[in-house]
């Protein structure tokens, strides 16, 4: 199936609304792992679609955070901060989901909760 560069964009975005909603329904239940995994996600599908509207496209993890650093980290389209933000949660994801003993806490969640909400309107809307 062909699908549009619009409908990619669409799609990821779509992803990345329904990951954070999972995510708000795992905090709720204060499963912070589990959150932490899909806050990660939620990133990941919008940092994806975000480089698609500049027809910027990587099918890896890797490759999409660098494109990220490389095209809006280093430009200050997106600040510093802002890309340090998901880099640590894609190590704390990669932590969680495959390391034993790694239990995060609900103010760590919320912090990243907040700010992927922040950053989502930030960059696709």
């Amino acid at each position: 199936m062909i699908t549009s560069n619009d409908d990619l964009i669409k799609y990821r975005t779509s992803r990345s609304l329904e990951t954070l909603k999972e995510a708000d329904l795992l905090i709720q239940n204060e499963f912070w792992n589990a959150s932490i995994n899909r806050i990660y996600y939620a990133w990941y599908y919008a940092v994806s679609a975000l480089l698609l509207k500049s027809n910027i496209n990587s099918s890896s993890h890797k490759g999409i955070r660098q494109l990220f650093g490389l095209h809006f980290i280093q430009t200050g389209l997106i600040s510093k901060e802002d890309g340090r933000m998901f880099s640590d949660l894609f190590d704390r994801r990669q932590t969680g989901d495959y390391d034993d003993f790694i239990f995060y806490e609900e103010e760590t969640v919320k912090y990243f909760i907040m700010k992927q909400k922040y950053l989502f309107k930030e960059l696709l809307l």
